[in-house]
């Protein structure tokens, strides 16, 4: 996630760079064209240009708007998980006779471990990466074994709580509404895994980018009696003002692919850890994530 701090150019103009050499090319290549070519070509109205620009403007404002909602509906979604994950833990204390804080410290250590595995999942990571720590070794070995890792911790979450009731630890009520937060997270789960694998398509993004070049041939065709040298950087921060909004859009469709604009779900799970441990008493805590320079992931 994209902080309040300054963006270092470089980064801006990497994101750019290959697209605005093309545009530079394309300038060059129209510059000379219409001067070998001028007397047979026809006049370009500034108008032609502008109505291609005005055209890319509504479909960039589409594009943005989507992939802003992607973005937010993922942020919403890690948002419920941190909310759910506290009122796990909290519910467990509350409703869970006394004596089973063995098993309430087990089952809130595991929702740490679900937090990470479910971020580096999304990011496409190793999900069983660093948490051994939260899984005893059995739980580890089984959760290895399945395709979705992420459901198979809520499922030792289940077993667990059954056993509970079971055994008379638990209430038949309590039993419903910690049953209710689980299926809370499991639908946030789904919702995660729905924006990751729902792509944008690929086929608007293709046309955006051939409707820019239109755009930026007629625009240099336009302006083929201004001097080369104020023509090509006119062109370059014209187009370059589209391209970033494009590359933002474009960034923003996928919240989970471990960019400088993603959902900062590390982060978060680290504050689900450090939230979950203090409510188990403990008083060794890990630092919240820091940032990276301008971005935390």
């Amino acid at each position: 996630m994209l902080l309040n701090k300054r963006i270092p150019f470089f980064y801006i103009f990497n994101k750019v760079k290959v697209e605005l050499i093309f545009v530079l090319l394309i300038g060059l290549l129209v510059y000379f064209v219409t001067n070998k070519l001028g007397s047979f070509l026809p006049v370009m109205p500034l108008t032609i240009p502008a109505f291609i620009g005005t055209a890319i403007s509504i479909l960039l404002s589409f594009q943005l708007n989507q992939s802003y909602e992607r973005w937010w509906e993922a942020r919403r979604l890690w948002g419920s998980i941190v909310n759910n994950s506290r009122s796990l833990v909290l519910q467990l204390q509350a409703f869970i006779d006394e004596g089973n804080e063995t098993v309430i410290k087990k089952i809130a250590y595991r929702q740490i471990g679900w937090c990470y595995v479910l971020g580096q999942t999304l990011r496409g990571q190793n999900p069983t990466d660093n948490i051994e720590s939260f899984l005893s070794a059995d739980e580890l070995n089984v959760t290895k074994l399945h395709t979705n890792k992420p459901l198979a911790i809520l499922q030792f979450h289940a077993l667990d709580i059954s056993k509970l009731k079971e055994g008379n630890q638990l209430d038949r009520l309590s039993h419903i509404q910690i049953d209710e937060t689980l299926v809370r997270l499991c639908d946030a789960m789904g919702g995660t895994e729905r924006i990751k694998s729902t792509v944008f398509p690929v086929t608007y993004r293709i046309f955006l980018h051939l409707m820019i070049y239109l755009f930026v041939i007629t625009l240099a065709i336009s302006l083929k009696d201004v001097i080369i040298y104020f023509e090509l950087p006119l062109l370059v921060v014209i187009s370059a003002a589209f391209l970033l909004l494009e590359k933002t859009a474009t960034y923003m469709q996928d919240p989970f692919n471990n960019q400088p604009t993603d959902t900062p779900v590390t982060a978060i799970a680290r504050n689900i850890e450090i939230n979950i441990r203090q409510l188990l008493r403990e008083t060794e805590v890990p630092e919240p994530q820091k940032p990276s320079d301008f971005y935390l992931l």
